[in-house]
């Protein structure tokens, strides 16, 4: 018996969820009293690789195809089976990304296995399995009993700590038979719409809504990210990618992107109950908003009754500072 891990990885790299993810598995494996194994599809590096027995991992497998560097949800789901099979995996798990939110059911599928997605907690027991999971957009926690053999997990990011756990893991080419006509869908081209940190990976948000006016205004905010260093980023409300003033990638909320930052500005924003579904994992929350009343006030950590643009330069003024220093 083991617990297998999916290691989704960005251009050959592995990022902060995944650390968190293997850290997870390893303690769920630890109660179980087994070995974490970790899977990694595509193109990444032997050493990037090694990095996962850092957090845990025992054996890293390695299914390594120049066919597997698109994502291509058929295929992915095969490889991942099949390696549920061969290790003899009691419990896999998956990042809460697009990707795992993708793959999992799947896999759950072809598995006949219980899927439990948007986990927050390690297990609570084991006999039975149950572990607990946000619902109705964060506004209740439930503890989900899975009664089958074998068990999916995806972990919200940031829900649990990277937590070291050194072993000294072998890194094992992992082979299986994929039909070609598995490989319908072919990437001919990839865009990156820009080089920042995405919402979803992004330790500090800076995000802003109508209250911010006209798109020109969002200057100050890049201003503040650029500020707070290489982890923080720009968000903003979806009135604000409908009006076209900030791209479809910064929009977080329920229909946006969900996030879970250690620290959300909300400047401008009033708080729509579908704003804060997608918002409400985040560690600390400000809010700034000339609206005593504003909704997103009832959710915020600090709050500031006031004029952004009369905040906002005082901020800039003493991050400025506050980095100089």
């Amino acid at each position: 018996m083991s617990v297998l891990v999916y290691t989704e990885n960005w251009d050959g790299k592995f990022k902060k969820a995944t650390y968190e993810i293997v850290s997870y598995a390893n303690e769920i494996a630890k109660q179980l009293g087994c070995d974490l194994i970790a899977l990694s599809i595509g193109k990444v590096s032997d050493e990037e690789l090694k990095s996962l027995e850092n957090y845990g991992a025992s054996k890293v497998l390695n299914a390594n195809d120049d066919k597997y560097n698109t994502i291509i949800s058929q295929v992915y789901t095969k490889i991942i089976a099949d390696a549920v099979n061969a290790t003899n995996a009691s419990v896999v798990v998956f990042a809460n990304t697009y990707t795992g939110r993708s793959i999992a059911p799947r896999v759950s599928v072809k598995l006949n296995a219980g899927l439990v997605s948007g986990c927050i907690a390690l297990p609570t027991s084991t006999q039975p399995f149950v572990v607990n999971k946000k619902a109705y957009s964060g506004k209740a926690f439930a503890d989900v009993q899975v009664n089958s053999d074998i068990k999916i997990l995806t972990l919200n990011q940031n829900s649990y700590k990277i937590v070291e756990n050194k072993k000294d893991a072998a890194i094992e080419a992992f082979t299986t038979e994929i039909p070609d006509n598995y490989f319908k869908v072919k990437s001919i081209e990839i865009s990156k719409a820009s080089d920042k940190i995405t919402v979803n990976d992004a330790e500090i948000l800076v995000s802003g809504g109508r209250g911010l006016k006209a798109s020109e205004h969002f200057g100050m905010l890049d201003e503040i990210a650029s500020i707070l260093g290489p982890t923080a980023t720009t968000a903003c409300s979806r009135p604000i990618t409908d009006l076209d003033w900030r791209p479809h990638s910064e929009h977080v909320g329920q229909t946006g992107k969900v996030v879970a930052p250690n620290l959300y500005f909300a400047i401008g924003i009033s708080g729509a109950i579908q704003h804060l579904a997608g918002i409400n994992s985040s560690k600390i929350i400000v809010a700034i908003n000339t609206d005593k009343d504003a909704p997103i006030f009832e959710a915020a950590d600090y709050g500031i009754i006031g004029d952004a643009f009369e905040v906002l330069p005082s901020l800039i003024e003493e991050l400025t500072k506050l980095k100089n220093s």
